[in-house]
């Protein structure tokens, strides 16, 4: 009898959208393989460190605790502490271990997390050697520590500066929720605060952490999770603070905002990270993480529908990297763009976040002219197909007109029976990863979402995407190894699909 490949079979008993790997089966010799983490998501939970010193106050844990807004049944908040999480705080050396040694990883992206090292504001703090005074010594020495270890486990960090998280003096999660207009701290609607703080934080980190770190990303997802689940349209699938339903013109507010804010830290980072950390000649490189959607019609004859799928795809995909590429500002929206200098040339890579295709309808080109006609667009219309990882090729190669180099910094799939799905996704995408670096891609890494079961925001704990499982029953959070493990161990240590 014939015996067919691994990748065939978890294809074939996963009803997955596979498709035969590349006849080249090998990764370039500097490719990088990791995982993806973030601070909010992991830091919490440490299983002995005292809760005043594991935990830290920002927006989003305000969100996931506050009693008022855990009890309304339109946040989908999951109620579960931020105990719960996984502790990473505490855990790292063993999280980074497991990532080096058992994982054969290369590369960790993680973030460092604002609230935590500013736990008050930093506003009128202008010098550097005042602001180090204000920063949290803790906070800035388990950072260091975390990269201590990393550089003796020979992985390379990729530090994202702002996952989501907002310190509580930025964003008032609460307050903008019930007053939207009429809030103290109002995030990123606030733009000329935001701004100027952010670029301060940039510029710190910079000379904080540029010993240590090279490869820095401003923002994670501005568009997907910050704007649509916090401005727009919050579901079960994903809300986010300040979780208010149909608010265009802040939407679009806060998507200018953070086309501004990224722009102004790439210079900051530029102007503060003076010191190569990898020896590489290059001591800083500043990009964004990016989640990119693959795009269809619902129907491909039928021109309604391929013109609202070109709509949706232009403004989820193509509005902010237009602006922060190429300097093209479509600052309204409809299309018309004006060009700024003092945003073009903000990017030195692309990262690359990818977990779904979505098919859409010809209703969908109710999102342009502006952001306005949302209130026409059914958004339970859309077909998210989170089991299309052919999905990961298409967004690189639809970036490959850019010119930049690309990292995929997540993607993953839930796996909480262990059933094999973490498996097939990670052969999966790799195959369409190394697909595309055959068209000629720039694609310099790949980073699983996640290592470890961590706190899915408003999900809690319950949505579980780790390479390793975290026993809820373990006072000590034992981390335990699911299928996926060996399948990226095998693939990042001989750096070949397996056959």
């Amino acid at each position: 009898m014939k015996r067919l490949p691994l990748f065939s079979v978890l294809c074939f008993a996963l009803s997955v959208a596979c498709e035969s790997p590349p006849e080249k089966s090998e990764f370039p010799k500097d490719f990088r393989f990791g995982t993806a983490i973030a601070g909010f998501q992991t830091e919490m939970g440490c299983p002995s460190v005292p809760k005043a010193e594991c935990e830290y106050a920002s927006d989003w844990a305000e969100y996931v605790t506050r009693p008022e807004l855990r009890a309304k049944p339109g946040l989908y908040l999951s109620g579960d502490p931020l105990s719960a999480g996984p502790g990473f705080f505490e855990l790292y050396p063993q999280d980074i271990a497991l990532a080096a040694q058992q994982l054969h990883n290369n590369s960790l992206r993680l973030s460092i997390e604002w609230g935590r090292v500013f736990p008050t504001a930093t506003d009128g703090i202008n010098d550097m050697d005042a602001l180090k005074q204000a920063a949290s010594k803790p906070a800035l020495a388990f950072y260091h520590r975390v990269f201590s270890e990393l550089k003796k486990q020979g992985i390379k960090p990729l530090v994202t500066l702002i996952h989501y998280a907002l310190p509580t003096w930025l964003h008032d999660a609460y307050g903008c929720h019930v007053d939207l207009a009429g809030c103290k701290n109002r995030g990123w609607l606030d733009r000329a605060r935001i701004v100027r703080e952010s670029a301060k934080y940039a510029a710190f980190l910079g000379r904080e952490f540029g010993g240590e770190v090279d490869d820095w990303a401003t923002l994670n997802e501005p568009f997907t999770a910050v704007i649509l689940a916090g401005y727009v349209f919050p579901t079960e699938q994903r809300t986010q603070p300040p979780a208010v339903v149909l608010e265009a013109e802040a939407a679009r507010a806060v998507l200018l905002s953070e086309i501004e804010a990224h722009a102004r830290m790439y210079d900051a980072l530029k102007g503060a990270d003076r010191m190569d950390a990898a020896g590489d000649q290059t001591p800083v490189r500043v990009g964004v993480v990016y989640n990119l959607q693959a795009v269809a019609p619902v129907d491909p004859e039928n021109p309604l529908d391929v013109e609202g799928a070109k709509h949706f795809d232009y403004l989820l995909n193509r509005v902010f990297l237009n602006a922060t590429i190429e300097g093209d500002l479509d600052e309204k929206l409809d299309g018309e763009k004006v060009h700024r200098q003092d945003l073009a040339h903000r990017m030195d890579f692309v990262g690359v976040n990818y977990y779904a295709r979505n098919v859409i309808p010809g209703s969908a080109k109710a999102l342009l002219p502006s952001l306005s006609p949302l209130t026409t667009f059914n958004f339970l219309t859309l077909e998210t197909d989170f089991h299309y990882p052919r999905g990961l090729y298409e967004v690189l190669v639809s970036l490959k007109e850019k010119g930049l180099p690309l990292i995929v910094t997540e993607t993953g799939v839930e796996d909480a029976q262990d059933s094999g799905k973490s498996a097939a996704w990670v052969s999966d995408s790799l195959s369409w990863v190394l697909r595309a670096i055959s068209e000629g891609v720039r694609v310099e890494g790949y980073h699983y979402w996640t290592l470890m079961d961590n706190y899915e925001w408003n999900h809690g704990m319950r949505i579980k995407m780790g390479l390793y499982a975290v026993s809820p029953n373990d006072p000590q959070k034992k981390r335990i190894a699911r299928k996926g493990v060996s399948v990226y161990s095998q693939i990042a240590q001989t750096r070949m699909l397996p056959q």
